[in-house]
């Protein structure tokens, strides 16, 4: 497998520290990721976690805006400025660091969510809301295209 696929919750430690998924621990070492990068989720309280890949994305969109442009230097703020490197320990445990925990509301448990190339984490509850949201959200479009489709033909 080389997609983070899935999810699951983890409880963090006395001294801060939570086990990634052994099935993302998987997927990073497969990748040969030496360390992961998180960044804060723009629009939702959770950190969007990868590889230098993850980056590359960033500064691949980066590179086609004007650098002389307002856009180009806040989307280098938030890619370059506005993240945290997260190690993995000998365990394939990372530390829920203040940095972390301040964006995300995370405090005894950590959800883990699969994104395909990279990964999320969630406080579980606020992750639960969001899930009820999406799948609404998924629903309406599908109710709209059953719509306007009858009899197997578009209006």
């Amino acid at each position: 497998m080389d997609r983070f696929l899935s999810s699951s919750v983890n409880r963090i430690d006395a001294k801060g520290r939570v086990s990634v998924p052994a099935p993302f621990r998987a997927v990073v070492l497969k990748r040969g990721y030496s360390e992961l990068y998180a960044l804060r989720g723009l629009d939702a309280p959770a950190m969007d976690v990868g590889g230098l890949d993850l980056l590359d994305r960033y500064e691949q969109r980066i590179a086609q805006e004007d650098p002389f442009q307002q856009t180009a230097d806040d989307m280098s703020f938030f890619c370059h400025g506005d993240g945290t490197f997260l190690k993995l320990d000998q365990d394939g445990r990372i530390m829920m660091t203040d940095f972390i925990r301040a964006h995300t509301g995370i405090s005894q448990e950590v959800a883990f969510v699969g994104r395909g190339q990279f990964f999320q984490i969630w406080e579980p509850g606020r992750l639960a809301e969001h899930g009820a949201k999406v799948r609404e959200r998924l629903l309406k479009l599908r109710q709209a295209a059953a719509g306007a489709t009858i009899g197997g033909q578009t209006p």
